[in-house]
């Protein structure tokens, strides 16, 4: 079985983690409401998408 022959230390196990972060997902503003809404999709507050009116609220 393999093991470390030296240990990892802060500074590159760090390194190693810079990319494993939360990401904020793609938020645009609504062009009827203005209300923020995630890209490519209804918006919560007026029911649009892409200028039509697809759920009624």
């Amino acid at each position: 079985m393999a093991v470390p022959f030296r240990r990892t230390s802060k500074t590159a196990k760090r390194k190693r983690r810079t990319h494993f972060k939360l990401e904020v997902p793609g938020m645009t503003a609504c062009p009827n409401c203005g209300e923020m809404k995630l890209a490519h999709r209804v918006c919560k507050a007026c029911g649009t998408y892409k200028g039509k009116e697809v759920v009624s609220k």
